[in-house]
């Protein structure tokens, strides 16, 4: 059964999706077009265990979803709006490094 989660347990999960890189890469690259795992392991230059097992996150954290494809299976990422979502995140974190404005970069490397 689906259920609605909260804002809170939605940015939780978002931050938990975006704390790995290699997450960060595939959600990038989902968000410029939908993408097999074979093909995504190859670009991103992981192994296809290893890709599996970030999309497996990714899929529980409901940022991704698949489409079944013949025999194959599709990645995409569950929502058109998340792709727009990262490219302002990036954005923002851009000019926020940028501005060095953080203050607790120098104690905690928040930013």
């Amino acid at each position: 059964m689906l259920t609605v989660a909260s804002d809170i347990e939605v940015l939780a999960r978002f931050g938990r999706a975006l704390a790995d890189p290699i997450r960060c890469r595939i959600l990038l690259a989902l968000g410029e077009a939908p993408a097999y795992p074979a093909d995504l392991a190859e670009a991103l230059g992981v192994s296809r265990t290893r890709l599996s097992n970030h999309l497996a996150c990714l899929r529980d954290c409901g940022l991704v979803v698949t489409v079944p494809d013949g025999r194959r299976t599709r990645y995409v990422l569950a929502d058109e709006r998340l792709g727009h979502a990262l490219h302002d995140l990036r954005g923002a974190v851009v000019a926020v490094e940028a501005d060095k404005t953080c203050p607790d970069t120098a104690e905690k490397g928040c930013c």
